[in-house]
């Protein structure tokens, strides 16, 4: 039965990683999809668009486990409205969790500083930075903590856990393309 179980969550966890590794124009498009989501999943984050030094969004994160669990994404890096780059983002965790998801993230940059270690791989994300799942007015009670500000937003799948982890970035910089991001109102 236990080495049913594992199976079964590793055949998930794998589906949800190669559903999560979207490469080029898709991963704009779907980074694109993702910001509207946010914005329409809380139309009060407007400001942390505007006003943040810059915002990593991964549109598709996979997420699985069982026990040990981890989770994968590709996202596109902002400076203000202009494309910097693409990053990768995996997460580990051990404890009690179960189940699988897709979900999307957007990381707020308080400053440049903050951006700036984000890029030179300086910046990871420990247990003591929530995230604020996005929501009508979630957001106006958000803060930064530690230079940045994160929030997500659920898709698909069940995931229930009490874990303790921790997520890593890889930012790879991009020829400058000149072109921005979504409409920030």
């Amino acid at each position: 039965m236990k080495n049913q179980i594992r199976q079964v969550a590793l055949a998930v966890f794998s589906t949800l990683l190669c559903a999560s590794m979207a490469q080029g124009q898709e991963v704009r498009t779907d980074a694109d999809q993702a910001v509207a989501a946010f914005k329409k999943a809380d139309s009060t984050l407007n400001k942390f668009f505007s006003d943040s030094a810059g915002y990593a969004v991964f549109p598709n994160v996979g997420k699985g486990g069982l026990v040990v669990g981890g989770a994968r994404g590709r996202g596109l890096v902002y400076q203000k409205n202009e494309i910097l780059g693409m990053a990768t983002m995996t997460q580990a965790s051990i404890g009690a969790q179960a189940g699988g998801q897709t979900f999307a993230e957007v990381i707020f940059f308080e400053s440049p500083a903050a951006l700036n270690d984000f890029k030179a791989g300086k910046f990871a994300l420990s247990a003591e930075v929530s995230a604020v799942a996005a929501a009508e007015g979630a957001s106006k009670t958000a803060n930064y903590k530690h230079g940045v500000a994160v929030f997500t937003l659920p898709k698909k799948g069940l995931m229930v856990q009490a874990s303790v982890g921790g997520q890593k970035f890889k930012f790879e910089s991009l020829e400058p393309t000149g072109r921005t991001s979504p409409k920030t109102n």
